[in-house]
Formats: C-alpha cells, structure tokens, sequence
C-alpha cells in the first residue's frame, strides 16, 4: 500500500517536512515547485508509515486502497510525476532552520495583513522564542482568502485555517483587527514601534477586459461575485441578478472554475458549506442553467490547475461539455503536448479536456460550457447585459511563447450576467514604493526596494501575493514567506534594522486611543465561537457574521 496526495492538496509542504523517506516532491529548493499544482507522493518510494497524513492541514492524503471514484486518477497523477522527475541521490535535502543569537534581544515585527502569507510569516518568526509579532488587519476577522475567497465547496482546503491559529493565538503575537494601517496608524508609526514592517496584503484589485460596455450593471469583476457569496462585509449587501439562463465567464483559472461551480451547484449541497446565507438563497432562485468559462488560448495554455478541472466531473447533475472542435491543437500546442519532456500536467489538461468533448447532454442537467481560443470585443445590452460578442482566436508562436491573435471571426452569445477572471492586481500602500506596472511592491526576496536606487527600503518587507504577482495555491505563500522571514532574520542579525523608539505597551495604547474598536485575538475567538455555534444549528460548518457591525457585537460577547 502507498499513500497519495489528491484535489485537495495546497501545496503547504508540511508533509515534506514530516516524511522519513524523502518520496514527497517537489520541494521548495526543486525548480519544479515554482510551477507545480500540487505536490506527488512517489508510490515505489513511499513505506505506509502515514506521518503525511497525520501533517496534512487540509485533508488531501489517502492510503491507495481508500480512493473514492472520484480520487482514482490521483494513483496515475502521483506516478506520472516520478517518471518525469525520478527520484535520485542528487535531490536536495532541506535547509537547516536559521536561529537567531541569544545576544541579540527581541527581534519586533509587524505583518500587514492576515492571509496565508501573513500567517505562514507569523508562524515561522514566532517559532523564534525572542520574536514578538504584532499582526494588523483591516477587517475584524483573519485569514484573508481562506476565509473570503476559497470557495465555499472546499471545506477541507478552508481546513488549514486551524494550521494558521497557531501563529496569530501564538504568545509572543498580539492581533490587532479592525485597523487599518494608513487610516488608524502609519507605516511610520508601525517602523518606529518595530525592527521591521512586512507587508501581505495580498492583491485585492482585479484587472479589466478594456472592452466596451463592460461597465453595464450585469457587467462584474468574478472577484466582486466571489467576495459576495463568501460573505465578505464589503460586498455582502451586493446583488446580482441571476434571472437569465446564461453566464459567461471570461478567464479559465481556478477562480473562473469555482465561480461556474458556485452557479450550477445544488444549492442545498452549497447550504451545508460556509457559503454567506443570502448567496445560498439567492442561488436557490437562480434561473441560471448555462455557464460558458471562456480562455483566450488552447486547453494545453489553460490557467485552470487539474485538480481543479478533474473535480467538475463529479459535480452531479451538471454536464461538463466542449466543442470537439476546439480541441483542434495549433502545430506548435500539439507539439507541446506530444513532447515526452514536457511536464505531464499539460498532457493531462488535454485529456481530460477531450474527455469531456465525448459528453453527451442529460436531459434537465444544468451545463458548464469550456470554450477556447476567444477573447470577448463587446458586451451589450441597454440597461443591462443582454449579449457578449467573443472574437475567435489562433495562436501564433512570438518569442517562444503561444500567443492569442484575433481572427476576426466573431459569434456573439446572450447572457444576463458576464463575470470577468483575469487577474488579481495589487493596490499602493501608502508611503511604501509601488510597481505600477506589474502592481506589487517592487521587491528582492522579500526585501522592499526603492525603484530608483534598487537599494533595500530599511526594515520594510513583503510577501505573498503584493510580493509576487498573483501565483500559486495557498501553500505556495509559505515558501514565499519563509524566503522573506529569512532576509528579515539576516538583517537583524547583521545589525541592519535600527532599534523600535517606542515600546509593545505603547503600541497597545496608541492603537486603543485611535481605533477603540480593533479586535484582538480573543474576540476572534468569539466571532468564531459563535458562527459555528449558529451554523451547527442550522446543520451548516458556519453562518458567518457579513456586516462588520455583527461581528463587533460577537466579538465583545462574553468579554
């Protein structure tokens, strides 16, 4: 018997971390792991010893012989990966942990934000004993995306929120949310109470298709809708009208893939989840029985991971159909595809897309539509979206990449409701330096840079996605933030962060005099507390709390 790693896998590497026998890959010294979807269990290396499966923080690891129906393609996936990257002796071991000299005293730190990035920074300082962490958030709850933006059919993935408690419930961590940092404190006040600020805001804009009418009520960004039916207080009070037959979603990533999801699913199986009530009613409602996720390129360019296109499979009641036609592959696609030292994942993609082009409609089914190699010019309508006109596409080769270009061929589709997927786009921070056009704080390894000099901004850090660009699953953050942890440590180390002018206590007493109603770690505790208390009654994992004036009440409960 081996083990395997399945849908669910986030890419934490905790279970790299835990195995004996080193079969778990790739790690995040290994190339591959800038790009992988998931991590692999090598089944002829693997000893059944079940550490991985005990470390998992979301539930993705099963004994071979416990595979449900729909897990079975995870056997081949997990060995396809080991005939691409076998294992040999020239696999890197991990890095030994930096420790901090005891000379040194306390090293101070404040993360803006609360997300995976922030929580695996958090976790990794105050595994430190003299680290002392201070974690500010806008809003009243923690773990950005985790809570507001995966989606609400993943539980298990929602599941490494528990992994994360550990860091901001951690001693040396004092949370401070409700706050907002450039309203109700300074980036200049936060270095002069610390060694070092890092930001993990991650990237909350989403970029625009430039097309005309997309600005028509009907008209959305997928980020906006996604934020909405996970209750998130910005958008909970948002409204969608769902009232025609047809969505189209531009952009194929995951987000594109969840958001179709969210549409078509039963809506009594979505009222078991953590979905915000008033989406799992409006949904209940939805006449919406066609969603069209459109890519600009080929199934073998898609953005969506396979985990994530395997898993529309099994949606019941739901037909999952393509053109055969437009499996049709370029030269240069096909080529790609048939290369035996191209990595498998691309093979999959289209596999398993033909599979579905062999899908013959059921009667009554509700239908998620994949459809490649367009790009929409205009959506229509006169006081809502009516249409969306899509412009077919060829792919021609420019410095070695495939690239979309128009043919002029168009079709148009009606649709009341167009979600637009491409891209998340980060934000300025205010008195902080700023990417324009990549849209992250300019950075290396983690260590903020002035764009003119190129030099490192003292004391100034990020991580996660307003380090990266928006890329990877939420494990991914955790190397993204060991890596900047790392130059943090260095340059306290080396005596390159000036010493805090003002103390912990002062922190506390400035943060209570200009927001009275920040929320700390144990009112946390108490939103949490009792969203699951409401959800268990309901027979639900959680009702959460959506306007941010329920979650102060629940947060002051019993204090």
């Amino acid at each position: 018997m081996a083990y395997v790693i399945t849908q669910a896998c986030c890419n934490d590497v905790s279970c790299v971390e835990v195995c004996p026998v080193n079969c778990i890959h790739p790690t995040p010294d290994e190339a591959p792991f800038a790009t992988t979807e998931m991590l692999y269990i090598d089944p002829d290396t693997c000893i059944d010893c079940g550490a991985c499966v005990d470390e998992c923080p979301v539930d993705a690891i099963a004994a071979d012989n416990e595979l449900t129906p729909a897990q079975e393609p995870y056997l081949e996936i997990n060995a396809e990966y080991y005939r691409r990257y076998p294992i040999g002796p020239d696999w890197p071991e991990l890095r030994p942990r930096r420790k901090i000299p005891a000379d040194l005293g306390t090293l101070r730190v404040a993360i803006v934000g609360s997300g995976p990035a922030a929580c695996y920074a958090a976790q990794e300082l105050t595994s430190h004993s003299a680290v002392q962490v201070d974690i500010f958030d806008r809003l009243p709850t923690p773990f950005g995306l985790v809570r507001a933006g995966v989606a609400p059919d993943h539980q298990s993935t929602k599941g490494i929120a528990n992994v994360f408690r550990s860091a901001i419930g951690h001693k040396n961590t004092q949370c401070y949310f409700n706050v907002e940092v450039g309203t109700h404190i300074t980036h200049e006040e936060l270095l002069a109470h610390h060694h070092a600020v890092l930001y993990a805001v991650g990237a909350s804009s989403d970029r625009r298709l430039g097309v005309p009418g997309e600005d028509l009520p009907g008209s959305f960004a997928a980020t906006e809708f996604v934020a909405w039916y996970n209750g998130h207080p910005d958008y909970a009070h948002r409204t969608f009208d769902l009232s025609g037959e047809r969505a189209v979603i531009i952009g194929n990533g995951n987000v594109a893939l969840d958001v179709a999801r969210a549409l078509v699913m039963n809506p009594d199986e979505l009222a078991r989840t953590d979905m915000a009530e008033h989406a799992v009613e409006a949904l209940r409602n939805s006449a919406i029985q066609e969603v069209v996720v459109v890519g600009r390129r080929g199934p073998a360019q898609a953005a969506y991971t396979n985990p994530e296109l395997l898993a529309l499979g099994g949606l019941e009641g739901v037909d999952v159909m393509v053109d055969p036609a437009e499996l049709e592959l370029d030269p240069a696609s096909r080529a790609l595809v048939d290369d035996p030292d191209v990595e498998p994942r691309i093979a999959l993609k289209v596999r398993q897309v033909g599979e579905y082009a062999k899908t013959s409609p059921t009667p009554g089914n509700k239908r998620i539509v994949l459809r490649y190699l367009a790009s929409p010019v205009e959506i229509t309508g006169d006081d809502a979206v009516t249409s969306i006109t899509l412009e077919r596409n060829e792919l021609v080769e420019v410095d070695g990449r495939l690239e979309a270009r128009p043919t002029g061929n168009t079709d148009t589709l009606g649709a009341g409701l167009v979600l637009r997927s491409i891209g998340y786009r980060g934000t300025p921070v205010k008195g902080v330096p700023f990417d324009e056009r990549r849209g992250v704080l300019p950075n290396h390894l983690g260590r903020v840079v002035d764009p003119e000099t190129d030099e490192p901004v003292p004391g100034v850090y990020t991580a996660g996605w307003i380090k990266r660009g928006p890329s990877g699953v939420i494990g991914t953050n955790k190397q993204c933030s060991n890596e900047t942890v790392e130059q943090i440590l260095d340059d306290f180390i080396a005596g390159k962060l000036p010493e805090p002018v003002a103390d912990r206590e002062k922190l506390a007493t400035l943060v209570a005099e200009r927001r009275p109603e920040f929320v700390d770690y144990r009112g946390w505790q108490q939103i949490d507390k009792q969203e699951k208390s409401r959800g268990s009654a309901a027979g639900r994992s959680r009702l959460k709390f959506v306007s941010v004036e329920e979650l102060l009440a629940a947060s002051r409960t019993g204090s």
